[in-house]
């Protein structure tokens, strides 16, 4: 037989041979017991989880963990807690051990203890220093007891007395004030933007808590399809709180505010000697030496019939082109 072993680095464990080739236990036995020294101090699993996640039956991880117990490898022992209540440890030898069981119970125990609180001083003998007995006040059973009186508020004055909650004709408490109807607005658009998506289905109550955040966006100019815009796209398949989930979006996806554009202003260019509008900045002509250009006004009559005629002999001619070419 040749035996091919590796170098690990991380994630294994060193057993004695005399484990491993201890004939006196069988096969499954010595695999459960390398099993059980592989895990952690920490590591906490009972016989039916052993046998629930292994292809043995309960019955065979039983007798397995008969075998081990008989031979010191495995060892179980309930110990007594401070408090009262009985806890089960669980200890795993890679040699027979067999200490016996009320050694390991003692040390459990012992690490169990709570630490001794420091005892107070024994008093020394001596004469009292104090009155005798007959000094003590006799309480007075007949006297009705006095009461510690109230605290003054500095809102009131000190003999006032406290005004008690204001309740309604069935004898309950007031609750708070209903909603304005700014809030019951924006708690309706809130409303219609979530309709769309039933896993953010919110009661009356969450939708009047998180109307104030809908508001402002009310207030911005936005309506119930930019909030659906904004609050549905992009869900996580599994929501866990609903209201959570449109809080955040509410405040993390609130458009800024941009401030107003106002009308442009045309900033007209001036002749810098006459302050006589221009084009463009500069000089006008006149201030130049060139002579100003007069606008003629009405006199156009004397063209105007020509230009007609020769606007009519144009359509003429397109008309009886069209004509000769059908």
């Amino acid at each position: 037989m040749q035996t091919h072993r590796s170098a690990h680095a991380r994630s294994f464990i060193v057993l004695p041979n005399s484990l491993v080739q201890d004939r006196r236990l069988t096969f499954t036995a010595r695999g459960l017991l390398a099993d059980l020294l592989s895990r952690p101090d920490s590591w906490s699993e009972d016989a039916q989880h052993m046998a629930d996640s292994s292809p043995q039956g309960r019955a065979t991880i039983r007798a397995a963990l008969k075998e081990l117990r008989e031979a010191g490898y495995y060892l179980v022992v309930k110990v007594r807690m401070p408090d009262g209540t009985i806890r089960s440890e669980t200890h795993v030898f890679d040699v027979p051990h067999r200490p016996g069981a009320e050694i390991i119970r003692q040390g459990v125990e012992e690490a169990a203890a709570p630490q001794a609180q420091p005892t107070a001083p024994r008093p020394a003998s001596g004469e009292p220093a104090s009155g005798g007995c007959e000094g003590l006040p006799v309480k007075d059973r007949k006297k009705a007891p006095s009461l510690p009186l109230p605290e003054a508020s500095a809102d009131h004055d000190e003999g006032a007395e406290p005004e008690p909650p204001a309740r309604s004709a069935g004898g309950r408490a007031k609750t708070a004030e209903p909603p304005n109807e700014q809030t019951r607005a924006a708690a309706s658009a809130l409303h219609r933007a979530l309709l769309a998506e039933p896993r953010l289905r919110l009661g009356e109550v969450e939708m009047l808590g998180l109307a104030p955040l809908a508001a402002r966006w009310l207030e911005r100019g936005f309506g119930p399809a930019e909030l659906a815009a904004a609050l549905l796209p992009g869900l996580p398949q599994r929501i866990h709180s609903p209201r959570a989930m449109v809080r955040t979006r509410l405040q993390d996806k609130l458009p800024p505010v941009y401030a107003a554009e106002g009308p442009q202003v045309p900033h007209p260019h001036e002749c810098a000697n006459c302050r006589t509008p221009v084009p463009r900045s500069g000089v006008c002509g006149p201030c130049q030496g060139r002579p100003r250009q007069a606008v003629a006004v009405g006199s156009g009559a004397a063209y105007t019939p020509a230009g007609a005629a020769r606007v009519r002999a144009a359509l003429r001619g397109t008309a009886a082109a069209q004509v000769s070419a059908v």
